[in-house]
């Protein structure tokens, strides 16, 4: 729970993204409804007894009580919603503080809505917000869904062929009924005889073409910036394994492309950087990322001092940065982590971000992780010198 000076400096802002001013009284559906937001979103303050100005107005003129709240987020929010509630003397007045986590169990309904905190208002999820929501709570997976413009005939044979063999399968002299049979089995199609998200993005002829959303932007700056001189851009499309190969290639091409600002030191430094960390990085962004969120591709971002992997989709309900750190694996896309598996792309869960850690700390080199709204980003630093190291960086922003 907040202390004093911490709500003295909350109550100097405006109301925002995580901080919502309550005076008068309320009725018991509006609170529940200002809870699920920011449960639904990256969590927040309610704080019953300050007008819209950060004036202290006291209990009197924002009445509530512990078991009446505790009572709204067991009873108007489901799932039962867990918050922290407390009393903190504010300018010789009592001020009632509501703690909204971030929620481990979204998307949290009242009503039948879904409401997100969006700035300083609470807005009914949209069809496409609430399916992400979905998503992080592991309830559905996206990349099981059909690709209605897509079935067999957008598929790879060849891919197949080879994928089946190491099963001592010859896909392509099965009969017809056999192959439907495989590939539905193995989820690359659904029932509709549509191909599925995973499907496509693994054995797709054209991926890019039904899923528009899927590749990698990649551009290469002069200088710290993005508005600096653009030494090379290049978009990698195709399927994942061919993004991940072509992507450490268009990396290692970068490395040695002569830099205006920094000469031959941003060379040195890329250079002892080792293969297995890019291609760890891009394979993790391809895996990992949200492909419900239409528009949107990886970016990687090369610059003098860093490098940027950019991927769209938060990190699921129940991952933290701090346990990305430890180790903690998580599968947005089990599908497509079981194909990556299955092609050697992807080792045991969990295993590769701590291994980028340990190579960019025996540089001196230092990995911020960083979850942006709907985007995680992961950023590789090069410092002068190995005093400026201070482990694993990173926080999260709303």
């Amino acid at each position: 729970m907040i202390d004093k000076n911490a709500l003295r400096e909350i109550a100097s802002q405006d109301e925002n993204a995580s901080v919502e001013f309550k005076t008068g009284r309320i009725r018991p559906e509006s609170l529940a409804k200002e809870m699920a937001a920011f449960a639904n979103s990256n969590g927040g303050v309610i704080l019953f007894g300050i007008d819209d100005s950060g004036k202290a107005t006291g209990m009197e003129s924002a009445p509530v009580d512990e078991d009446w709240v505790m009572n709204v987020a067991r009873n108007n929010v489901t799932p039962a919603l867990e918050i922290d509630f407390g009393l903190v003397e504010l300018d010789g007045e009592m001020i009632a503080v509501v703690d909204v986590s971030k929620g481990k169990d979204k998307p949290y309904e009242t009503m039948g809505k879904y409401y997100l905190r969006i700035g300083s208002t609470n807005r009914q999820a949209t069809q496409a917000e609430l399916l992400r929501l979905f998503q992080a709570s592991g309830l559905f997976h996206f990349d099981r869904c059909g690709v209605p413009t897509a079935s067999a005939k957008d598929l790879n044979m060849t891919a197949l062929d080879r994928y089946f063999r190491r099963y001592e399968i010859e896909f392509s002299e099965e009969p017809e009924d056999e192959k439907e049979s495989l590939l539905a089995n193995t989820d690359i199609l659904i029932e509709e005889r549509q191909a599925s998200v995973a499907g496509l993005l693994i054995f797709g002829i054209d991926p890019s073409r039904h899923l528009p959303q899927c590749g990698i932007s990649f551009a290469h700056f002069a200088g710290e910036e993005i508005g600096g001189e653009l030494i090379d851009k290049q978009n990698i499309d195709g399927t994942l394994d061919y993004q991940v190969t072509t992507g450490l290639a268009v990396i290692k091409n970068n490395i040695l492309a002569p830099s205006t600002i920094s000469g031959t030191r941003r060379e040195d430094t890329f250079a002892s950087i080792p293969d297995k960390v890019f291609r760890e990085l891009l394979v993790n962004a391809c895996v990992h990322r949200n492909y419900s969120i239409a528009g949107s591709k990886i970016r990687v971002f090369m610059f003098d001092d860093r490098i940027e992997f950019i991927s769209p989709g938060r990190l699921p309900n129940t991952v933290t940065v701090e346990k990305l750190k430890a180790g903690v694996s998580y599968a947005v896309n089990p599908v497509i982590v079981k194909f990556m598996e299955n092609l050697r792309f992807v080792d045991r869960l969990g295993k590769g971000l701590p291994m980028v850690y340990r190579e960019m700390k025996k540089i001196g080199g230092r990995v911020d992780f960083q979850e942006i709204g709907e985007e995680f980003k992961v950023t590789l630093f090069w410092p002068e010198n190995e005093s400026d190291y201070n482990g694993f960086g990173g926080e999260t922003e709303t």
